[in-house]
């Protein structure tokens, strides 16, 4: 029965946070050529979801940043081996990479700090890596898009996982199956723990955490947020009510890249139109 529930738990965290691998990256991001603009001095890094990788989660996402000006760069981390899906190692591990990605932006761009862009896991580590993992210095902006900042029940599926194992069934998640990562982001996994244990909004750097009300894998939808001073915690269906976009689709509607692109700049906001994201 333990089993059982595992594999179900499993293919939610992985087909929820997954997005296609096999699409191609656009050349209108990832130029290591480009240099930010005085309009958007800072470059900005694409964080993938759980099971995801750099060219299928941002291949909605990047090309628009890009023809909106921005140096957008995205990568795939946390790989158990090459070509295996993306962010499944332990998240401090996949911190560490992310770090010296951040460190190669700054580099071939010439500047002292990124914003930072993440989907679900991804957005987990855009609110990680700069207090955890101290970046706090070389990141000016964040946001992170339904990310499960205080650990997800995937629509109860932890709950129950628990009751039916306890400690033995969160083992068998993360060395069952080799998803690290799954242990980490569950309500009380250790990634969890350590990102809530004290503020998690670090001193000067700015706060966007856009949610979809229709999420099902990081459940409740509210434990995406945080609840700090500085913080703008938002709901795409505030903006926009007919949008049924959920968790996967939220990284391929057209609301949320005029969420993410006022959250970056928010002294050129403009009045969003409104999109409908994929209902998954």
């Amino acid at each position: 029965m333990r089993r059982t529930a595992l594999a179900i738990l499993t293919l939610a965290l992985l087909g929820g946070f997954a997005v296609p691998a096999t699409a191609a990256p656009s050349s209108g991001y990832n130029d290591w050529s480009c240099q930010p603009s005085a309009a958007h001095p800072r470059p900005v890094v694409l964080i993938h979801g759980l099971g995801g990788n750099g060219p299928g989660n941002w291949a909605f996402h990047g090309p628009k940043l890009a023809d909106a000006g921005y140096c957008a760069f995205s990568f795939t981390y946390g790989q158990q081996f090459p070509g295996a899906p993306g962010g499944t190692r332990p998240v401090k591990e996949s911190a560490q990479e992310v770090g010296a990605f951040i460190d190669k932006v700054r580099a071939a761009t010439g500047t002292a700090e990124v914003d930072l862009v993440g989907h679900s896991e991804g957005g987990f580590l855009s609110l990680y890596v700069p207090k955890v993992a101290g970046y706090a210095s070389e990141v000016g902006t964040v946001v992170a898009l339904a990310p499960p900042t205080h650990g997800t029940t995937v629509s109860g599926l932890v709950t129950v996982g628990q009751l039916l194992g306890g400690q033995e069934f969160i083992e068998l998640l993360t060395d069952g199956v080799m998803c690290y990562a799954c242990g980490d982001l569950v309500d009380g996994g250790e990634a969890v723990n350590e990102l809530t244990d004290g503020p998690i909004a670090q001193d000067d750097v700015d706060y966007t955490v856009i949610a979809t009300r229709y999420d099902v894998v990081v459940t409740p939808t509210s434990t995406s947020f945080v609840d700090e001073p500085g913080v703008d915690n938002q709901y795409v269906q505030d903006t926009c009510a007919a949008d049924p976009v959920g968790h996967v689709g939220i990284a391929f509607d057209s609301t949320v890249t005029q969420l993410i692109t006022n959250a970056l700049d928010p002294n050129t906001a403009v009045d969003v139109e409104c999109g409908f994201g994929p209902p998954v």
